[in-house]
């Protein structure tokens, strides 16, 4: 949560900055509890991961390393994306990291495609998939079909419901009329957990729970966080349409600060090793940050930008 965070904050002063970033920055500020709670529970290159534009806690948690990240962001070559795609559209579906989809909904068919392909191969084994979506994607016809599927096959799925109060400036009485979100889960009929998604120690322990749950073949779970994002859709987006008296309510509250209370009174770590997790942290990141930005962008006058499904550009195949 610590690195995502100084992570973050890189990008968008870099955003900011002018000309360093190309496109949108997103920043997870407020969700990076709910996100790392699921990334935690995941294996790189044995489970399947299909995270958005919010979860660059759990894409840490996961295993990205934060160099890849930059190397995306500031669209050089030695990029996963070899700087062919917006910064967040990253992965490597070779490791069953999958690429964000900005088309709200269609990722959850992606992940619960992938987990039914490996069955079909004789290849899913103890795999798990996860996937995440806001509050107002869960509206799309994308995620009903993802969602109706992966129930029907009993696949080994979690879903994280980040219940952020606005779908970008609309809020919640205008997207559903259920009481909560996690009432849908009966409606597929899989497993449903509704949490405070700004409680580190809540997060974990019910991810542990959806994860075990999935992986022993009681199919899909569906985990909603209750939450709030701590700034605007964007860093393009001041937030206006929020009602000051909603960021001051318990949704609010910034999950990394009652993380580190919560760090502290368990015993989990003391305030001088938080300390120096915050130090090491700003370290790694502009170290990373030093060094991609020395490195290459793509050069329009050598590239053939041929699309990625050409036998010579399939991932694997660089060379």
């Amino acid at each position: 949560m610590i690195l995502s965070r100084t992570l973050e904050e890189k990008l968008g002063s870099l955003y900011r900055a002018g000309g360093r970033i190309v496109g949108g920055v997103y920043l997870g500020r407020g969700q990076e509890a709910f996100s790392a709670a699921a990334g935690i529970h995941l294996r790189w290159g044995k489970d399947v991961y299909g995270p958005l534009i919010r979860d660059q806690a759990g894409r840490i948690a996961y295993g990205e390393p934060v160099i890849d990240t930059l190397r995306t962001y500031l669209g050089t070559v030695t990029g996963p994306m070899r700087g062919r795609d917006g910064n967040i559209h990253r992965g490597r579906p070779k490791v069953g990291y999958m690429a964000m989809i900005s088309h709200l909904g269609s990722l959850l068919s992606v992940v619960a495609g992938a987990l039914f392909a490996r069955r079909l191969k004789g290849t899913l084994g103890d795999s798990v998939g996860a996937t995440s979506i806001g509050d107002g994607g869960t509206s799309t016809g994308a995620f009903h079909e993802g969602m109706n599927m992966a129930a029907v096959e009993k696949l080994p799925l979690v879903v994280s419901i980040a219940n952020n109060q606005y779908a970008y400036s609309t809020p919640t009485n205008r997207q559903f009329a259920c009481e909560n979100l996690v009432d849908r889960a009966k409606g597929y009929g899989v497993e449903g957990y509704s949490i405070d998604g700004t409680d580190l120690l809540a997060c974990v322990t019910t991810f542990r729970t959806a994860f075990q749950r999935a992986r022993a073949g009681h199919g899909p779970q569906i985990v909603v966080g209750r939450l709030l994002r701590l700034g605007g859709h964007g860093e393009h987006d001041d937030a206006s349409y929020i009602p000051d008296l909603k960021k001051h309510e318990h949704e609010g509250r910034d999950c990394l600060a009652v993380a580190q209370e919560q760090a502290i009174s368990h015993g989990w770590a003391t305030q001088a090793e938080l300390d120096q997790w915050i130090q090491s942290a700003r370290r790694e990141v502009d170290q990373a940050t030093s060094l991609v930005m020395k490195e290459a962008t793509p050069d329009p006058y050598r590239e053939n930008w041929q699309a990625l499904s050409t036998v010579a550009l399939v991932e694997g195949n660089e060379g």
